[in-house]
């Protein structure tokens, strides 16, 4: 039995006092930092693949290309999508978005994953 593929995963974060540019050292306002941002994005990515690997194997960012576009402030509820668009072998892309609960975009992108057997990486270091 084959295991499942990917699947376009949607994921909602708020913003802390932690997450902003000011905190993160990515700038001094207080506001949804890029970085974080990223990592958002990032998790949401590794969710949609993780029914596609199976055990013993997990999937590593290899490209990131984004455009943070708007700012979240403090309290803001940031709705992160990905949504697998291409696949070929062990390389996932998969396209990115963020925006707020009423629907003003925030950030697009694309995010590429590869899958790796864990302990064959882990012995490479």
């Amino acid at each position: 039995m084959n295991a499942p593929g990917p699947t376009p995963v949607e994921q909602t974060f708020v913003v802390t006092e932690d997450d902003t540019a000011a905190a993160l050292g990515s700038g001094s306002l207080p506001v949804l930092a890029t970085p974080r941002l990223l990592a958002w994005m990032e998790a949401a990515t590794c969710a949609a693949l993780e029914p596609a690997v199976g055990d013993g194997r997990t999937t590593v960012g290899t490209r990131v290309d984004l455009q943070h576009s708007a700012a979240s402030p403090v309290g803001a509820e940031v709705v992160i999508t990905a949504d697998p668009s291409h696949a070929d072998g062990r390389l996932h892309r998969l396209r990115v978005s963020a925006r707020h609960t009423d629907g003003k975009v925030v950030a697009t992108g694309e995010v590429t994953r590869v899958v790796v057997d864990v302990d064959r990486f882990l012995g490479r270091l």
